[in-house]
């Protein structure tokens, strides 16, 4: 472009300066419009410390999980993440998940929020909306979450965190985690053993009487020792009676009578076939010392069984509570380094970058406006681009007449258009 061109253009430049003045204010007010018009938005960021040390065996037992065909289809990310060695890289394919962004759409009814129809459309928003970065050097993750609720803003943020930590758990696969399921399973198998050998203990019980087999027959010993000895003193006591008194003294009557009830629960005590007649009365409610060792046999074997089993589920229980331990020191979890706080100031639109662009912007198409109509004067009226703009706008002025032609409430004005 020569000297005399440009000395040329800014002329007619500065001649339409009015021009382009009322172009630039056009465009100020409309970009201050849409500027003042676009909803206000509000960042909130939260800050995530990768797991530690110890929780890299849940991370490898993850990697293994998506390896050997694990749940792929509600984790899509797994597949990518197994060549990733970095704990932080996998931690943002999880927040990046669809598994967590169908969770946090549904906890904040985001689709009625955002106004779509179909939760593939309110996922991509969201994730339009969410900025996950990574420092490689720190291994931190950053979360920005944008909204047009700075309290809405806020929590999402906050719940990606939780989601993040939710799901890791879900899919730890770690030693730990299988040695908890199958202590789990077999205390309720032990606990259902249990409960059946201590049923049928009480059962034996019941039907024979039975409480401690060493203790009551240490008590029925001693009570049997003692009826004895009664019944020896009251058998001295009434020969002594019968050869001072006759046998129908009250005394010798009475004394007959009481030795005759001590032989009686002595040989109920014993088992003695003559007196179990007597003893079906309910008399005594215990049985004889003479089937005690029979039942000792099958007491002592259900109270066995019932004291393994005890002794068995308290073993589990204190495994079951060490392996719970264990499993929550290896899953993979993640710490809040700063936590999403309520925005105190809007983070959009920037209104004035808008009314700028906009002013600039219509100024500038009113300077190509001017230096294109300038140009096109300049053209010789053979030039082959003119040739070609009055071809166009003859075949499109045919064209509408042909239009207006069948539109018939317009064929009246189309033929005096033609007649003109």
């Amino acid at each position: 472009m020569t000297r005399g061109t440009i000395s040329s253009s800014a002329f007619h430049l500065w001649r339409n300066r009015r021009f382009i003045a009322k172009a630039g204010a056009v465009g100020l007010v409309v970009a201050t419009l849409i500027a003042f018009r676009l909803p206000l938005q509000f960042e909130s960021t939260t800050r995530l410390m990768p797991p530690d040390k110890q929780s890299t065996a849940g991370l490898a037992s993850l990697r293994a999980a998506g390896a050997a065909g694990g749940n792929l289809n509600a984790v899509p990310f797994l597949g990518e993440a197994l060549g990733v060695n970095s704990a932080g890289a996998l931690m943002v394919g999880v927040l990046r998940s669809q598994t967590v962004q169908d969770h946090i759409v549904e906890q904040f009814d985001l689709t009625k929020v955002y106004g779509m129809r179909y939760l593939k459309d309110t996922r991509e928003r969201l994730s339009s909306s969410t900025d996950i970065s990574l420092d490689q050097k720190s291994g931190i993750i950053t979360i920005t979450v944008t909204d047009q609720s700075p309290q809405r803003a806020r929590d999402i943020a906050r719940a990606y965190a939780v989601e993040l930590n939710h799901l890791l758990a879900q899919l730890d696969t770690s030693a730990a985690r299988k040695e908890r399921l199958f202590i789990e399973e077999r205390l309720k198998t032990v606990k259902g053993d249990m409960d059946e050998a201590a049923q049928q203990l009480a059962r034996y019980s019941s039907e024979n009487t039975t409480l401690d087999i060493k203790e009551q027959t240490k008590a029925m010993v001693e009570s049997e020792a003692k009826l004895q000895g009664d019944f020896i003193a009251a058998q001295a006591e009434l020969r002594g009676l019968e050869q001072i008194y006759t046998d129908n003294t009250a005394r010798v009557r009475a004394m007959r009578a009481r030795v005759a009830e001590l032989k009686r629960q002595v040989g109920n005590m014993n088992g003695n076939p003559a007196s179990l007649g007597d003893a079906s009365n309910g008399s005594t409610p215990y049985p004889p010392i003479r089937k005690l060792p029979l039942l000792g046999v099958p007491y002592a074997d259900l109270f066995r069984r019932l004291n393994i089993q005890e002794a068995i589920y308290e073993t589990l229980t204190k495994q079951y509570e060490m392996a719970k331990i264990q499993e929550a020191r290896d899953i993979p979890t993640v710490r809040v380094l700063d936590p999403a706080n309520l925005p105190e100031k809007k983070s959009g639109p920037k209104r004035t970058l808008i009314v700028a662009f906009g002013t600039y912007f219509m100024g500038f198409l009113a300077m190509m406006y001017i230096l294109g109509t300038d140009r096109w004067q300049t053209l010789e009226p053979d030039h082959p681009i003119k040739f070609f703009t009055r071809e166009m706008q003859h075949g499109l002025a045919q064209d509408y007449h042909a239009l207006r032609a069948h539109i018939p409430w317009s064929r009246n004005g189309a033929k005096s258009f033609e007649n003109k």
